[in-house]
């Protein structure tokens, strides 16, 4: 079978603070095949971001710390390598679009400038191919007039425009892995769609593996064949985007659903689900999700909950679910 373009083992990244260690991200596994657009989804605080930084090597130290795990790109374990070598796969072989363009564009420089930089960096081109390069891929981006645009700054674009231009930048030199943040966040509804349009018409042209950070599910519907749902640090549940929908089985997942409004079903208020994220490191023992379910169990104050196969590639960390997956083995004795 072919080797999965991003392969994450057990990834444990934690911050050290004046209280002590503090785990952001506890005991992540999961892959991305080339082509493939991975979603993942959870409120603020849950530890997608952190394991974005993560794979891209980009927690500051201190206070953050990869302590654990291991970060398979094609094979190489990124947590051992070294920050040179870091530096000439960002970009190159994986790059990252943020949410807020403004804050990764420099504007005291053109964006031809900031464009052809980040070619000459990575790729052994001239300064005329690099320019070529540039127009093409804003071009690709379906950006109007890119010969005006490559001499103009950040703040004479759009937020839309200076978005795509992000994408351009990260898609220059073709790398293997995108990994996008929240990349519709700060857009107006019309843009976002564009921009999501725009993103699954370069991964299908480029086969790029994708990997979508974000908390609007109706993201994960439109663009993502799979999707791993977070809480609190970790996987609470992972499967295809069809069965996640249509048959959620972590209480977090069905809230999460339910919370989404539907125009076809008019209420007087939306649901929402109780309560907050945990501050991290704040629960050691039992389940995260505790203080939060509907559906807890007294096992769930005390134990934590492995990954359940629900149904194929379709995984649960519930209770519920390993007394459904027993319930059906002893109905098929």
């Amino acid at each position: 079978m072919e080797v999965p373009v991003l392969q994450v083992n057990h990834l444990r990244t934690s911050f050290f603070t004046s209280d002590g260690e503090i785990p952001a991200v506890d005991d992540v596994t999961f892959h991305i095949r080339k082509g493939e657009i991975l979603g993942i989804v959870g409120e603020s605080g849950c530890g997608k971001s952190v394991t974005s930084l993560s794979i891209m090597r980009l927690i500051p130290e201190p206070p953050g710390k990869i302590v654990g795990g291991e970060i398979l790109l094609e094979g190489e374990n990124l947590a051992l390598a070294t920050e040179k070598r870091m530096r000439d796969l960002r970009g190159n072989e994986v790059a990252m679009i943020f949410q807020e363009p403004m804050t990764s564009l420099n504007p005291l420089f053109t964006i031809g400038n900031q464009l052809i930089e980040a070619i000459l960096t990575h790729k052994k081109f001239s300064k005329k191919e690099a320019v070529q390069q540039a127009i093409e891929m804003l071009k690709l981006v379906g950006l109007p007039r890119v010969e005006e645009i490559i001499k103009e700054y950040p703040h004479q674009l759009s937020g839309g425009m200076r978005q795509r231009v992000m994408i351009a930048m990260a898609l220059s030199c073709h790398p293997k892995l995108l990994i996008a943040d929240e990349p519709t966040t700060a857009l107006d509804v019309t843009i976002q769609a564009q921009i999501l349009d725009l993103m699954k018409s370069l991964n299908e042209k480029l086969d790029t593996a994708v990997m979508m950070i974000t908390h609007d599910l109706g993201v994960v519907a439109e663009l993502c064949q799979r999707v791993i749902v977070m809480y609190a640090g970790k996987i609470v549940e992972e499967g295809p985007v069809s069965a996640i929908f249509k048959n959620p089985k972590h209480p977090y997942t069905i809230g999460l659903l339910q919370s989404v409004p539907d125009i076809r079903d008019k209420k007087e208020r939306l649901f929402s689900i109780p309560g907050n994220v945990p501050k991290p490191g704040s629960i050691m023992v039992g389940c995260r999700f505790y203080d939060r379910c509907n559906k807890r169990i007294e096992r769930c104050k005390e134990e934590d909950p492995a990954l359940y196969e629900a149904e194929e590639k379709h995984l649960v960390r519930c209770f519920l679910q390993e007394e459904a997956v027993l319930i059906e083995g002893e109905e098929n004795d």
